[in-house]
């Protein structure tokens, strides 16, 4: 029987079209991370294409997956449990991993456990480079802001694998507005990391763009301010001059991190929070990233540059959660396309876990 408590957890992400394999040791050493990106592959679409990043989930997967074990200088013989994104993500790219995930686990040996996405990126705080001086942890009670490009929501998290949903987005999450916006104004994609680096020559008071603070809801609200620079910009082309891409980008920009950084503030407050934890992949943002470390009151977690966005180790961090309970999945575990947080239901029998 391994030591749960210093257990190590090969994961495996493809969510979406990073391929990605991880190793954690007792949910927070990272012993070894490697992702295959396809960034590029999908920046001539303007967006994901869920066939081509199904093949390449394929072609990538195995190599990966050595790589990973080699960087790790360990066998699958030294590996406690596979863990795998279970959901919310692309039906043929989640497939991918799961399938290899339970070949590993049938042909090892080694229990599974199915892992929610949005739960291994709120897991991704925990994590640092094994052999560096490990950060604090995250005390709890957590306000959680969950921001990437197809989710913006609040948690209040009371204690590990335990949710109070307070408020999502009603339309367009903080990603996908940036990832529209930046078409708008020409900037390529992902647009994320091309609005910061446009905004970083722009002013960021040059244009009053409006704020949705939805008064009475912890919910989030992001086709406004993305409806007001479309009219900006149609104006501006009417006048026949250059469009200043610069300046739109970073008031966009101010618009969006000023409605995040306020709401979580006030819902840290009013429920009782110790600290704030921010994660997915637009707490990458510099201007996210910097506001929330310089005015906030409450001590704040955001994830290292290399995993806020899709990553593997997150969802080890996360495995390790689980299966130091017990929650192990069965071989006959499908993939959740569309897998709220709010919804993680864990129905599978906690149960002694196999000897390697």
């Amino acid at each position: 029987m391994p030591d749960v408590e210093q257990a190590r957890v090969l994961a495996l992400e493809t969510s979406c079209d990073e391929t990605a394999a991880a190793i954690v040791e007792n949910g927070r050493a990272l012993l070894s991370s490697v992702v295959a990106s396809q960034m590029e592959l999908h920046a001539r679409y303007g967006g994901v294409y869920p066939e081509v990043a199904s093949r390449q989930h394929v072609l990538s997967i195995t190599p990966v997956v050595e790589q990973a074990l080699s960087q790790a200088q360990l066998t699958l013989k030294d590996i406690d449990a596979l863990a795998v994104t279970q959901g919310p993500g692309l039906a043929g790219s989640l497939v991918v991993g799961m399938n290899m995930a339970k070949g590993i686990a049938t042909g090892a040996n080694k229990p599974l456990i199915g892992v929610n996405h949005l739960e291994g990126h709120l897991y991704s705080a925990w994590v640092y480079t094994a052999g560096e001086q490990p950060p604090p942890e995250p005390r709890f009670p957590l306000m959680a802001l969950l921001v990437s490009g197809g989710h913006t929501e609040l948690n209040l998290m009371t204690d590990h694998l335990t949710y109070q949903p307070l408020g999502s987005t009603l339309d367009d999450a903080a990603g996908e507005a940036f990832d529209k916006v930046a078409r708008l104004l020409g900037l390529p994609y992902p647009g994320g990391p091309s609005i910061q680096q446009a905004a970083e020559m722009g002013g960021r008071a040059r244009f009053k763009f409006p704020r949705s603070w939805l008064d009475d809801t912890w919910n989030f609200s992001f086709s406004g301010v993305k409806t007001a620079v479309l009219y900006e910009v149609n104006d501006l082309k009417k006048k026949n001059g250059p469009l200043p891409v610069a300046d739109l980008a970073a008031s966009f920009q101010e618009a969006v991190v000023d409605v995040l950084f306020k709401k979580t503030l006030k819902a840290s407050r009013e429920f009782g929070a110790k600290e704030i934890l921010v994660a997915g992949g637009v707490s990458a943002n510099s201007a996210l990233r910097k506001i929330f470390r310089s005015q906030s009151e409450f001590p704040v977690h955001i994830p290292p540059l290399s995993l806020c966005t899709d990553n593997a180790a997150m969802i080890a961090a996360a495995g390790y959660q689980r299966f130091v309970l017990g929650h192990v999945s069965e071989l006959d575990l499908d993939v959740l396309p569309t897998w709220p947080l709010s919804q993680i239901k864990y129905s599978s029998p906690v149960r002694t876990c196999p000897s390697p």
